[in-house]
């Protein structure tokens, strides 16, 4: 039993009996005896597990044991974290700022002006709302310290004041800010010494290893919480409104709201990762904290420095991962990989021959586990730069060569469907959606899944849950060939035939139509 379990039990044979006095618990082992004073009388367990109440000689002995190894083992963890809190905390700042609103309010009139007066105009007051969060100083160029923080600790503040552990305060300015990656630079003027933050290599984690999380939870300056890394790689998906550039790193040490900014340490004190959101049906801590990985963070602060924002590489697709049909179909791996549904217009995907139906294997030899992982991939390669794209077309494998571009804001991204290529989802029709759909054997191999709004597909009329039976007048025979079809070189108009319910119509596009653009990926 472990020693915790045997106070507990002891504790329980203590009230059964009616003890109002306290106790020792004992647990005897071959080499060694480990004692846990509680109160006044002795309980002892010995090897065989019996258990007595021991005399006052046996309790003064127990009392006077030197330092047991497993005391000395709890010594040094203490010490080790206390060395973690004394490194760390020093570097941790709190950031508090205040958003300035402007709203208009009534306006009451006196009742001279009620009866006789024009009506007053609504007035316009400022209210100031304040925010609270953590932060990390990084770096130092002269008199200038530069802090980092998330970004959506600062967005939209009108002033930023930051405090040291110390309890030194300074105005900061934000210097930039990136939402895609909720990361952002804040910075102040001083000459006087301030310490900065070791980092560390979050490529390095595993799970088990120890995590410190420090910052100001609900204002509670420099608040120090200890845990294990829970996981890595968590990715919080597209619907979640997390950013989705990020696999975070799960912890449970203690973060809550005021924590978002600060950083999560290791065992040498060094930044592994930037607390930054918490799972939590209450709104505080309950175990499941997420940090950004601090060599991702690294890569973002010298954009962020130098240009103000950071820049990611793009491609210029829509990607997804396939389901079991659409695989089976284009004789696709089935434990990796990221497929392409659709490619915008004069993009580096499609300047490189990159076409609708590729599935892409791996970058510069470095494997694709899916859409998420090919996304972020592709947005940590540099712009401007070549690398090589394995890719799947028509069960054959080839490698293209694609200079990278620069990834728009995600506003801009959104307008551009206009410029996406052919802007739908297809996957075959299996018998289960066959039976589903009460559909005959003749009705046709593929139905559209989704169409983009705005794309050429959508402005041809075509819609979700049409089934393409011809393309250009030649049969739709399965996936591979519907493929084959809208990326013949030699078509620049496509001529859809489609079974809508009980009507049969034909929708064409043209596929010069679309304009350039920048997309995503």
């Amino acid at each position: 039993m472990k020693p915790k379990q045997l106070i507990a039990l002891a504790g329980l044979l203590l009230l059964s009996a009616g003890l109002g006095s306290a106790f020792t618990v004992r647990l005897m082992q071959p080499d060694s005896a480990r004692s846990y004073a509680v109160r006044r009388d002795h309980v002892q367990f010995d090897e065989f597990g019996g258990v007595r109440v021991a005399d006052d000689g046996e309790r003064t002995a127990a009392l006077e044991q030197p330092p047991t190894p497993e005391n000395d083992v709890l010594e040094l963890y203490q010490a080790a974290f206390r060395r973690v809190a004394d490194q760390v905390i020093p570097v941790v700042v709190e950031v508090q700022v205040v958003n300035i609103v402007r709203r208009q309010v009534p306006s009451f009139p006196s009742p001279f002006e009620f009866f006789f007066g024009e009506p007053r105009r609504p007035e316009e007051r400022e209210f100031r709302r304040p925010g609270l969060g953590s932060g990390v100083m990084v770096r130092r160029q002269g008199d200038e310290v530069f802090v980092l923080t998330n970004h959506h600790v600062v967005d939209g503040a009108d002033e930023i004041k930051i405090t040291l552990a110390d309890d030194r305060s300074f105005e900061a300015r934000l210097v930039g800010s990136d939402e895609r990656r909720d990361l952002a630079v804040v910075s102040f003027v001083t000459n006087e010494e301030v310490p900065l933050a070791r980092m560390g290599d979050s490529d390095q984690l595993r799970v088990g290893d120890w995590a410190f999380a420090v910052g100001n939870p609900l204002g509670f300056q420099s608040t120090f919480t200890a845990g294990v890394i829970s996981a890595i790689g968590r990715n919080p998906g597209p619907q979640s409104g997390m950013p989705i550039l990020t696999e975070f790193i799960q912890t449970d040490a203690a973060i809550n709201r005021g924590n978002s900014g600060g950083p999560l340490v290791n065992l040498r004190g060094e930044v592994i990762g930037i607390n930054t959101w918490i799972a939590s049906q209450t709104g505080g801590s309950i175990g499941l904290g997420f940090a950004i990985p601090i060599n991702a963070a690294e890569r973002a602060i010298d954009g962020l420095i130098t240009e103000g924002r950071v820049s990611y590489g793009w491609l210029g697709i829509t990607t997804g991962d396939p389901g079991e049909a659409v695989r089976e179909a284009l004789m696709l791996p089935a434990d990796r990989g990221a497929f392409v549904h659709n490619v915008f217009r004069s993009s580096p995907a499609e300047e490189a021959g990159i076409l609708p139906g590729d599935f892409i294997l791996s970058i510069n030899g470095q494997r694709v586990d899916n859409s998420n992982d090919l996304v972020r991939r592709v947005a940590d390669l540099k712009p401007e730069g070549r690398y090589r794209f394995e890719i799947v077309r028509d069960a054959d494998r080839i490698t293209l060569a694609v200079r990278t571009g620069i990834r728009a804001e995600e506003a801009e991204l959104a307008r551009q469907s206009e410029n996406l290529w052919p802007g739908l989802a297809v996957t075959p029709i299996t018998e289960e959606v066959r039976k589903d759909l009460n559909l005959e054997r003749n009705a046709g191999s593929v139905i559209v899944g989704s169409v983009a709004g705005g794309s050429p597909a959508h402005a041809a009329g075509i819609r979700s849950g049409d089934i393409i039976q011809r393309v250009n007048n030649r049969n739709v025979g399965d996936l591979r060939e519907f493929y084959r079809l809208i990326n013949d070189r030699s078509q620049d108009q496509l001529a859809f035939r489609i079974r809508r319910g009980d009507r049969t119509i034909v929708l064409g596009m043209v596929k010069n139509d679309a304009a350039a653009s920048t997309g995503s990926p």
